[in-house]
């Protein structure tokens, strides 16, 4: 099939490239390897002994300064596009920390001696960086340049090491840049004393929005509008190959089933794992673009999600947990993002796991990782074993780019190499190895189609790179939640 434009992923990026196009008249052909739209913001529905229960893959905010991305869900979802109150939580050291931080329930948790060491840390490490002029060569580097060690080790840079399963010292700060740019101890503090909070980071909000029936349904719904304009998705189908001649895509093999066809795509458009996509391609690649993509990791995720005979757990849309000694680093009561999400007198969590792929718990079975992890729902008074209603196992292969000191300079090789050829984009968290969240794969697929439209390419990189702390984004700019 000539002069198709194919795209590979049907994940927010993909997606909301395929709208765009739909809304400028055109048709494309969406390749899919699993069964359903919206790669790691899709949404999954679970039969629980006759009651129906929804999860995220994860918990899933908008928080983007783009009034026009906004715009687009609203014009997708219309009223289930819900203002949600936002309540999120610490567990460290045995107790709970709002987040943001409330200064008075800090220092009464921490108490006056730790504190002052705190204090005391951070001004030891102000001479060091700032004033004496230590480099930051890497994400601890970074950390303790603007928080000091000792508030670091407390909830960052063990939380971060949970994550990433290395040192972080072996870290890019670039990883800090990406999380936490432009937040340090004593803007963090001034934020959280503001009365008014409209010029703090928007990380500091009190509601944010969220779809009725979960994340999921802007794909859904997607996918449902660009059918009827007769663009195709064709779901667990993945492609075998990509051939290249002369800096074009000139042909890619697809597989579905026993049945494989021959695509020559005008444009392709990856939001695959850029790895997986390198290896695909034939030729193949120079060997030294080859050897930098080899060296590019992944971190992967492994997810339990429970049902609950029980009306409530807490009133958070979701909990972090930066102690290692806790197996699992973050729990989401989707409840709480909305009430449909489960049946009126019950409730789920999704708890998830940091993991490499192959490694000791990404390998346990459902209930390995259920006893795992009952102990601490047990200690913490979330749950007894009687009020559990069932549980489902969920993996996800390279969610995580790992952002390690040599990461940079072997994506420069791969990209530059990519750059070359005339009618491929390249988007996405998996697609551009860049560690972005839902609203910034949307934009980069709708930047995408704005570029096959005008036959010419953007610079993705430009995407999410204001140089401020990264959840900031106003979601109320004006009198509505569009931004307009």
């Amino acid at each position: 099939m000539a002069n198709e434009i194919l795209i590979l992923g049907a994940g927010p990026a993909g997606m909301a490239c395929a709208m765009e196009l739909t809304n400028a008249g055109k048709k494309s052909i969406i390749i899919e390897k699993e069964g359903r739209v919206g790669g790691l913001a899709s949404t999954l529905t679970f039969n629980s002994k006759g009651h129906e229960f929804r999860t995220d893959i994860g918990p899933h905010r908008f928080f983007s300064k783009n009034p026009y991305l906004y715009q687009f869900i609203e014009n997708l979802i219309k009223e289930n596009w819900i203002e949600v109150p936002r309540q999120t939580r610490q567990f460290i050291d045995g107790k709970f920390y709002d987040y943001p931080i409330k200064p008075l329930q800090a220092f009464r948790n921490i108490g006056l001696k730790k504190s002052l060491l705190i204090m005391q840390s951070y001004l030891e490490s102000l001479l060091a960086y700032r004033i004496l002029g230590r480099k930051i060569e890497s994400f601890e580097d970074y950390i303790l340049a603007n928080f000091g060690r000792k508030l670091g080790e407390f909830n960052m840079l063990n939380y971060t090491e949970k994550i990433w399963g290395t040192s972080c010292k072996n870290l890019h700060p670039d990883w800090a840049k990406q999380r936490i740019k432009g937040l340090n101890l004593i803007n963090a503090i001034t934020n959280a004393l503001k009365k008014n909070k409209s010029s703090s980071p928007k990380t500091l909000v009190d509601s944010f929005y969220y779809p009725q029936y979960g994340t999921g349904l802007i794909y859904e719904t997607i996918a449902e509008k660009i059918k009827q304009k007769k663009s195709k998705i064709i779901n667990n189908s993945f492609p075998e190959k990509i051939y290249h001649s002369k800096g074009k895509i000139t042909k890619v093999k697809i597989k579905n089933g026993k049945k494989t066809t021959n695509y020559s795509p005008k444009w392709l458009v990856s939001t695959i794992p850029l790895t997986e996509f390198m290896n695909l391609m034939s030729p193949s690649p120079p060997i030294e673009v080859m050897s930098a993509v080899k060296k590019l990791k992944w971190r992967s995720q492994t997810y339990l999600f429970i049902t609950l005979d029980k009306k409530s757990i807490t009133k958070d849309n979701w909990i972090y947990f930066p102690n290692k000694d806790i197996p699992f680093g973050r729990i989401a009561e989707m409840k709480n993002f909305s009430k449909d999400m489960s049946p009126k007198d019950k409730t789920s969590l999704f708890v998830e796991f940091f993991v490499t792929e192959g490694d000791k718990v990404w390998n346990m079975s459902k209930e390995e990782l259920f006893e795992l992890a009952m102990p601490y729902f047990e200690k913490l008074g979330f749950f007894k074993r009687n009020e559990v209603m069932d549980y489902f196992l969920i993996k996800k292969k390279n969610v995580y780019p790992v952002y390690d000191k040599d990461y940079k300079e072997n994506l420069n090789i791969i990209q530059k190499y990519l750059d070359g050829f005339k009618n491929l984009q390249y988007i996405g968290r998996p697609g551009r190895f860049r560690y972005n969240n839902q609203d910034h794969s949307l934009e980069m697929g709708i930047l995408a189609a704005k570029g096959i439209n005008n036959e010419k390419k953007y610079n993705m990189d430009e995407v999410g790179n204001e140089e401020e702390y990264f959840e900031k984004g106003d979601i109320n700019n004006g009198n509505n939640k569009t931004g307009n």
